[in-house]
């Protein structure tokens, strides 16, 4: 799978992680601040953040991006770090994701 195909694939899976305080997925919330393709696209590396730093359920929706993202066809290596800068706010959200949560 060539690098394009790669990413698209981690936004696909990306879209399937929910916070199960809320209805909506990670990506669309805007707490993924990077993806990138390292080693010849067979190292995915994630930088993510909370809507919260004391967010409850952090473990679980890490662990569920880094087990979705490690289905990558040609994968070896998944990285998630979870980072608090820039700190997240509202704004980073998708219009879909500020609509459905009724910021709109």
């Amino acid at each position: 799978m060539d690098e394009l195909n790669i990413e698209e694939r981690a936004i696909e899976l990306l879209k399937t992680v929910f916070d199960p305080e809320i209805p909506v997925n990670v990506y669309d919330l805007g707490l993924i601040y990077r993806i990138e393709l390292k080693e010849d696209n067979t190292w995915l590396d994630v930088d993510m953040t909370l809507t919260a730093p004391n967010c409850p359920a952090a473990d679980f929706i890490v662990e569920d991006v880094r087990q979705k993202l490690e289905t990558i066809e040609g994968l070896k290596r998944v990285d998630v770090n979870l980072v608090f800068e820039p700190e997240w706010t509202k704004d980073m959200m998708t219009e879909e994701a500020r609509m459905e949560l009724g910021f709109l």
